[in-house]
This record gives structure tokens, C-alpha cells and sequence, in this order.
């Protein structure tokens, strides 16, 4: 049976879609944008300071669903650019010390709204 999962620490989805389903012990986590939910714009700076936003997103999500980063079986992180690579990477690092995910990581043309970075996550219990 399917579980819809909305974490109201997490932006609103902006279209047709959920923040995160649930499917017997798997949730799948729809991309995540690096959106500061209180303000609803993304967060200053630059590809570190989006990383970093969409993984707090991903988090809250986590949380709401009672899973964490340690369930977390795959990522997939789109760039704007792929020359971020590096600096996404050292952040993404951060959240993924052991046992590290599965993870493709690609550049596409563009992403939602001009973000320089996108991650969608699967977690299993």
C-alpha cells in the first residue's frame, strides 16, 4: 500500500507529484530543489549553498517519513552545470560518511526555476 509523505519543513511540491511516496519499507523522494522553505525562493550563494539546502530538504523529508540519510539506498544529482561536480560533491560528503549510496550524478540542459542543482533520493528500511 502506498503512503503519501509531506513534510511541512520542506517546500510544496510545485506540480502534480508528491514530496515523497512510501511502498512497502521503500520511500522514493521526488527531487528535491534547494528551496528555504521560509522564505520560498532558494537559498544566497552559490552550487554549495544549494547542495546544501536540498539536502536539508531531503532530511526533513527523511524524518517525516521516520527513515534518515542511513536508509538512504540511491541519489540522483542533476547539475546545471557539471564543472560544480567537485564543490557538490564536498558537500554531499558531508551527509554520506560510510556505507555511502548508490549515486548517478549527471549535468542536464536546465533544471526547475534556473537551480544549479536537483537531487532525488531512495531510502529503504
Amino acid at each position: 500500500m502506498k503512503k503519501i509523505i509531506n513534510s511541512p519543513k520542506s517546500p510544496k511540491a510545485i506540480g502534480p507529484y508528491s514530496q515523497a511516496v512510501e511502498v512497502n519499507g521503500t520511500l522514493y523522494i521526488s527531487g528535491q530543489l534547494p528551496v528555504d522553505v521560509n522564505t520560498g525562493k532558494f537559498v544566497e550563494g552559490g552550487i554549495k549553498e544549494q547542495t546544501e539546502q536540498a539536502l536539508k530538504n531531503i532530511g526533513y523529508i527523511l524524518e517525516e517519513a521516520g527513515y534518515s540519510f542511513e536508509n538512504v539506498v540511491k541519489s540522483t544529482c542533476l547539475l546545471s552545470d557539471i564543472s560544480d561536480f567537485a564543490a557538490m560533491n564536498e558537500v554531499y560528503a558531508r551527509y554520506y560518511k560510510t556505507d555511502c549510496p548508490a549515486r548517478a550524478a549527471f549535468a542536464v540542459k536546465s533544471l526547475p526555476m534556473g537551480a544549479l542543482v536537483e537531487i532525488e533520493t531512495i531510502a529503504a528500511k
